[in-house]
């Protein structure tokens, strides 16, 4: 937007995504579908772009060719304005070698820095839900003066070692320690239960960034990441400002999903975020309109619902045929459950038949997987076990077009 300043989005889209196996076996984590049409990387996009960060890379390295058709099919800007969404592929720019780590990611397409020449970098991770105006985490930054501001949600003490957890000095904004993952950090100040996890998203000064990055890059010790290693290089040097995602307030959000935030890096958050979709007052709410979700529509037909079929409770995309009962369910579009079929607490992909009889029960099938008539999945929990993925929690996940048994 004129008279603002320049700022060049940097989204960091090339993890595996092992613990959401096996949705991650056949492409990257945030191309993995969510909330029936969406991918997970449109959830970062969207709020960039409703932010006003209109130009994009996306960072892309591991099973990349459905993440990388997505953003180019899907998100298309205004070149009359300069602005895009590019996909990025891993270039091999500074040799023979892939991505070490996320800093290593930015360290080896720092060309796109020097042709953009932005006064600020907003680096922000691809594969989390949530709504978020970066604006207001721009403006902190910069009358703080900070060389990186990096976004914090507090979470329960006990899930720390899940984060990068930052400790505030005594004035509540400015970083003391950035830990990675840590097995004991210390609570918060008035909430010793609690701490700041970082939100893998960051707004760093342009000239603070390019520096560090040249430092990591000459410390054999590093790992090269940016929770691992760029955070504590600026923490020590005074640079880390925190920025509380709590007071940041979307247009059009609802008490209920003021603040929301998940990761959805394992099965059983992945499943029990699609409960959070589902409710008649969503804790996140798919329809606001005045934030809205991008994504490619598709060219399918309004969903159907024939010989009897009723879905309650669920999200129903287009293209879906419904003939059998869905009860607490999502379904991508193109599924079809058939006469007498039952689905239950399920997230069906894109082109998912459930058979005539079938039944699904708290499961996650990947698209193109064909239930046949009068099987079952969820119904016995040692078959499952011996034919398919079981989360922690029990919930059963099947990859793409995997074979169910009749």
């Amino acid at each position: 937007m004129r008279g603002r300043p320049a700022v060049l989005g940097i989204v960091l889209a090339g993890g595996e995504g092992k613990r959401l196996m096996p949705l991650t076996a056949d492409r990257a984590k945030p191309a993995v579908v969510f909330g029936g049409a969406y991918r997970l990387v449109d959830f970062v996009l969207s709020s960039l772009v409703n932010g006003d960060i209109l130009r994009i890379c996306v960072l892309t390295q591991y099973k990349s060719h459905s993440l990388d058709r997505h953003v180019s099919t899907t998100w298309r800007m205004s070149s009359l304005l300069g602005n895009y969404v590019t996909p990025v592929p891993a270039q091999q720019r500074l040799g023979p070698r892939w991505y070490l780590g996320s800093a290593d990611a930015i360290l080896q397409s720092l060309n796109l820095v020097h042709d953009e020449q932005p006064d600020y970098i907003a680096v922000f991770g691809a594969d989390h839900v949530y709504r978020m105006d970066p604006r207001q985490m721009l403006d902190q930054h910069i009358e703080s003066g900070a060389g990186v501001t990096v976004a914090g949600i507090r979470v329960p003490r006990t899930d720390a070692a899940s984060f990068g957890v930052i400790t505030p000095a005594s004035d509540g904004t400015r970083v003391e320690r950035f830990l990675e993952k840590p097995t004991d950090p210390p609570g918060l100040a008035g909430a010793p239960h609690q701490v700041f996890a970082s939100m893998g998203n960051y707004i760093f000064t342009t000239k603070v960034l390019v520096d560090a990055l040249q430092r990591d890059a000459e410390d054999d010790n590093s790992v090269h990441d940016m929770g691992g290693s760029l955070l504590p290089m600026l923490t020590e040097r005074g640079l880390a400002q925190l920025y509380d995602f709590d007071t940041n307030h979307v247009p059009g959000e609802t008490p209920r999903d003021h603040g929301y935030w998940r990761d959805v890096g394992t099965l059983d958050a992945y499943y029990e975020a699609h409960l959070d979709l589902i409710s008649d007052q969503p804790t996140f709410n798919l329809d606001n309109r005045r934030w809205p979700l991008y994504t490619h529509p598709g060219q399918l037909p309004p969903a159907k619902f024939c010989a009897g079929g009723i879905a309650s409770a669920s999200i129903v995309s287009p293209g879906c045929v419904i003939r059998g009962q869905v009860t607490r369910s999502v379904l991508s579009p193109g599924v079809t459950v058939a006469e007498g079929a039952v689905v239950q607490g399920s997230v069906l992909h894109d082109n998912v038949r459930v058979g005539r009889g079938a039944v699904v029960r708290g499961a996650v099938l990947d698209k193109n997987v064909d239930v046949p008539p009068g099987a079952t999945i969820g119904v016995n929990p040692q078959r499952d076990a011996e034919l398919y993925t079981v989360s922690k929690s029990g919930v059963i996940a099947l990859g793409k077009g995997q074979h169910v048994p009749g």
